[in-house]
């Protein structure tokens, strides 16, 4: 499935780098190009693709400082000069837009919608929004950003592969390292799933192309995308219950969104040498998901990939009525609540206190 990917913000321009590199590293080949977005210059500086620094004229390369109506402002503003940096990667070979976002801040929260809804309008490729929600600990600016700006994107964009940052977090690890590791998964997952249809070593019975893909993700919304893998043994027979294994871990603990097995529909696809994956085992796999979503569009498929290792990769599609996005949105309303509530002291008060005696 050949893409090209948007980095908005600092988060979606550090995840979009990961994406790149994982894909030149295994030589893919799935990412025809990249460009970053963002308010703020500092963040441009580092990206190994073309930048586009937005807002100049309202926020002089600073950034938008957690805004996000502000972010889209100046998004709706300079949308042109993004729109221009695309030219001449969005090809008659791409498949797909992907524009990746960290939904709790001002940049990508805010002009990811802005920008979908654009690139919706001019193009007849799907455009879909890698998403990352906020953790909980990161404060409720972030949640409430998250939650309106979820909102939004889910309806202007064909879908939002969600991921949320407390299912990659470990502790241990500081912040900076923290996030390097969430991306460096991320973008195995989300590589892996856009190679799947295009970067095939060997031939499989049963290869999964970008269509599939695409028709997991027709119904919009929100998806989630699952991963695992085990040790491979050399015969296909031998290798059953380690497909059953792995498919089982990508939904129930491997997944980009925790507690979303409840799907509209859904993808599996096992990846290792053409000789180790068991028909039966894929087969038997899809049946268990069909019966763990509650959907009957469940479809699967073979990466041939030569590896010591299988591999599952379990895309799920309308995951909405979700435990954890459910619990998300819930906490964003009260976030919402929590500053609409908030009365604020007024300052004038702090000075009338008779246990302080006044200088003269």
């Amino acid at each position: 499935m050949k893409t090209v990917l948007i980095g908005l913000g600092q988060a979606g321009g550090k995840l979009t780098a990961a994406l790149q590199s994982f894909d030149e590293r295994m030589g893919f080949g799935a990412v025809l190009g990249a460009v970053g977005v963002n308010t703020a210059k500092a963040d441009l500086t580092q990206l190994p693709f073309e930048t586009v620094l937005i807002g100049q004229d309202r926020v002089n390369g600073h950034g938008v400082g957690g805004d996000n109506e502000l972010g889209a402002e100046v998004m709706q503003a300079d949308k042109t000069e993004v729109l221009s940096a695309l030219d001449g990667r969005v090809t008659a070979e791409a498949e797909s837009i992907f524009i990746v976002a960290g939904l709790g801040g001002g940049s990508g929260s805010g002009g990811a919608p802005v920008l979908a809804k654009e690139l919706q309008r001019i193009y007849d490729i799907p455009v879909y929004v890698l998403g990352i929600l906020p953790g909980e600990d990161e404060g409720a600016m972030y949640q409430v950003n998250a939650g309106r700006s979820l909102k939004t994107v889910a309806r202007e964009s064909d879908a939002v592969l969600l991921v949320d940052n407390d299912a990659f977090r470990s502790s241990g690890e500081s912040m900076s390292e923290g996030f390097d590791a969430i991306n460096e998964a991320i973008a195995r997952r989300v590589g892996l799933l856009l190679a799947s249809g295009e970067a095939t070593e060997g031939v499989g019975e049963s290869v999964v192309d970008s269509s599939e893909v695409i028709n997991t993700l027709r119904a919009g919304g929100i998806a989630a995308l699952g991963y695992a893998s085990a040790e491979a043994a050399p015969k296909a027979e031998e290798n059953i219950n380690a497909v059953m294994s792995i498919v089982r871990r990508a939904v129930l603990t491997g997944t980009s969104l925790p507690d979303a097995s409840d799907a509209d529909s859904a993808l599996v696809v096992v990846a290792g040498k053409p000789d180790s994956i068991p028909r039966k085992g894929v087969e038997r796999a899809r049946r268990w998901v069909e019966e763990e979503t509650g959907s009957l569009q469940v479809r699967g498929g073979d990466f041939p990939l030569q590896s010591d290792r299988l591999a599952a990769l379990v895309l799920m599609g309308g995951v909405e009525r979700s435990e954890r996005v459910e619990s998300f949105m819930e906490r964003a309303r009260e976030a919402i609540d929590e500053a609409e509530n908030e009365t604020r002291e007024d300052p004038s008060e702090m000075w009338q206190n008779d246990k302080i005696d006044d200088l003269i």
